[in-house]
């Protein structure tokens, strides 16, 4: 399945966010960790689109992108920014694959494309684009059956 959205604010992307985690969560499957892998430029959005995916499960606390610290963990809901890492091995020295592997965990990972190879074939894939200066395209792409 694969859906996109174009927000022209960082209210609507919050929005999207928010109602996106809600459909997740009736999605996803206890047996597995919910994971999102978010792809896209610099600036495009995906810190924002993750405040608002926060609300949607019900966190209160203001989320920050966890750039220099890589993970931050928020009751079940691990904020991981991969911006700084070179190598996947690097997030798999910080317990990420125990992280990903408790199916009551939901983990949203910024920067995704630079760890692929270690995330779940269940991930969730979300990619944020520049349409113009006010302007975001939001694409989901969610593997059928999940």
């Amino acid at each position: 399945m694969k859906r996109e959205y174009l927000t022209t604010s960082p209210l609507q992307t919050k929005k999207i966010g928010k109602n996106l985690a809600k459909s997740l969560l009736k999605r996803s499957s206890s047996k597995r960790t919910l994971v999102l892998g978010l792809v896209g430029d610099l600036g495009g959005g995906k810190t924002t689109f993750l405040q608002g995916f926060a609300k949607g499960l019900g966190i209160k606390k203001r989320i920050l992108s966890p750039t220099f610290i890589i993970i931050r963990r928020i009751k079940n809901f691990y904020h991981v920014d991969c911006y700084r890492i070179q190598k996947p091995k690097e997030l798999l020295s910080l317990g990420f694959e125990e992280i990903i592997n408790k199916p009551s965990n939901i983990v949203a990972v910024e920067w995704a494309d630079k760890v692929k190879s270690i995330l779940p074939n269940h991930t969730v894939w979300f990619s944020f684009s520049f349409v113009d200066k006010n302007k975001r395209k939001i694409v989901l792409k969610l593997k059928d059956g999940r």
